[in-house]
């Protein structure tokens, strides 16, 4: 048994449930080191057991390093109480302990995150011998069941959960009253066609700053955003496992937006291109490597999504300054390689950023195998999408009627479509969004997502003479598989022969 401390969720049905409370009476209150009386116990005695073991994270999967572990006398035989840390491993020992019955438990910011409370395990040790006992954090479907419950009418088992904390990036305190939204995509076949729906769990974080979404999708994709007034996060893509538990810190930050000009583009007859750009107090440090060797990559560009940008040094180090602070989208980028995109902490004192990027032949070698695997004398699915009329097809004879000489020039005179300068000087194609105004939208190289790409680097991936499809959507028409991050900004698929 544990206790789960008090949270408040919304189910999917939009009923609010009963608040769940669990009590449990226990010999050992397991409180933070700091707070433990240690009684130092002065009588003489020969040397005692040792006791050790693992403490781990059944959630990961993996040790629990940094847990306070400890052990504490039940009986009156003795008088003895020792607090260790766990190593790397999750490993601990504690060495010459008395004959007698103790508590043994741990303390770990993980578990005051999901507001979880272990009971302490019994150990004895006798005729001092030593003791092995290990310790765990609860699994997930206990987690699952004791905060969720069971839905009516199916297993415990029947969705995730998304739980954590959200917290003021400036100060790491605890934030009430946070909304906190969950989305993800759904397809459902249905006789005459197929739905697609983007379902949202909304919830409020209580006075301690917990939060939970029940029954995601488990083994998918969902995203993740939180806000209170002007402070907020970005929208993060957060992996479900299987398992159906995934725990994620969310830091609430301030942004304000700014107009940058490009002003390295200034001429007297051309207009310069302008953008917002979101700005605060924040600073970010970390290194760009190859995954491969882990060699320093010069001269990437390294960004906050519509934030300040910069680029590595030759060592491959960055460092970016007036930054939103917050949980954020940090995006790198060179050429020849896979752009990386990931959720980020900017906060006071955070620890520096290693990105390793893979090259674009490793990535798309592993697709070239894939596709001849599941590969269809249609394209992957071409012809089926251009027969619905949704978006915008163009194939290999198209590309030939219009001349192009690279592939960027095929999108200049597209309705809906344009390219234009950024403020790195890079030219980018752009599509309408779904405000009406013009964003970068998703690219897709033979199905796999590349983000937003440059025309150069797409030019630099593909030649006209070997591309066999183009396929390009606004936020409307985008196909589900097709959809990365909510971004709301369409999607350009090539195929190539």
């Amino acid at each position: 048994m544990f206790i789960v401390r008090s949270c408040v969720f919304h189910p999917l049905n939009d009923h609010r449930m009963r608040l769940r409370s669990f009590t449990l009476v226990a010999l050992l209150a397991l409180t933070a080191p700091s707070a433990v009386a240690q009684v130092p116990d002065t009588t003489a005695r020969a040397p005692g057991a040792t006791v050790s073991g693992v403490v781990r994270d059944s959630i990961a999967r993996t040790p629990l390093a940094g847990a306070w572990v400890q052990l504490v006398t039940t009986d009156s035989l003795t008088r003895f109480a020792r607090t260790v840390t766990s190593d790397s491993l999750g490993r601990f020992t504690i060495g010459d302990v008395p004959d007698g019955r103790y508590a043994l438990g741990f303390y770990h910011p993980m578990l005051d995150s999901l507001g979880v409370v272990l009971p302490p395990r019994e150990v004895v040790v006798s005729r001092r011998r030593p003791v092995r006992a290990d310790l765990a954090t609860p699994s997930p479907a206990r987690l699952r069941a004791a905060i969720c419950g069971s839905p009516a009418g199916t297993a415990a088992s029947a969705g995730g959960v998304v739980g954590g904390v959200a917290r003021e990036a400036r100060t790491g305190k605890a934030a009430a009253g946070v909304t906190v939204i969950g989305e993800w995509f759904e397809i459902t076949f249905r006789r005459g066609g197929i739905d697609r729906r983007r379902p949202r769990l909304v919830v409020t974080t209580s006075e301690n700053g917990w939060f939970f979404l029940c029954n995601v999708p488990s083994g998918g994709t969902m995203f993740l955003s939180a806000g209170r007034g002007a402070d907020s996060t970005d929208l993060i893509e957060v992996q479900v496992p299987k398992e159906g538990f995934v725990r994620r810190e969310l830091y609430l930050g301030f942004a304000r937006s700014v107009v940058a000009v490009d002003t390295t583009l200034r001429t007297d007859t051309l207009a310069l291109p302008t953008r917002h750009l979101l700005v605060g107090d924040g600073r970010l440090r970390g290194t760009v490597v190859t995954s491969e060797g882990s060699r320093p990559l010069a001269g990437a560009v390294v960004r906050i999504a519509d934030g300040p940008m910069t680029r590595t040094d030759d060592r491959g180090e960055w460092m970016l300054v007036d930054t939103p602070t917050g949980t954020r989208v940090l995006e790198a980028r060179a050429v020849g390689y896979y752009p990386s995109r990931r959720a980020v902490d900017v906060v006071p004192d955070a620890a520096p950023v290693r990105v390793a990027l893979s090259t674009f032949t490793a990535m798309l070698d592993t697709v070239r195998i894939l596709a001849e695997r599941m590969a269809d004398s249609r394209n992957s699915g071409f012809e089926e999408r251009r027969r619905t009329g949704t978006g915008r097809y163009l194939t290999a004879r198209d590309l030939v009627r219009r001349g192009v000489i690279e592939v960027s020039d095929v999108f200049r005179n597209l309705p809906g479509v344009r390219t234009e300068y950024d403020e790195t000087g890079a030219l980018r194609i752009t599509v309408r969004s779904a405000f009406g105004d013009h964003c970068s939208p998703a690219f897709y190289f033979n199905g796999l997502p590349m983000f937003s790409l440059t025309a150069g680097e797409l030019d630099n991936m593909a030649k006209p003479k070997n591309v066999r499809a183009i396929e390009i959507y606004d936020e409307v028409t985008t196909p589900l598989q097709f959809q990365l991050a909510m971004s709301g900004c369409g999607a350009i698929v090539i195929w190539t022969k």
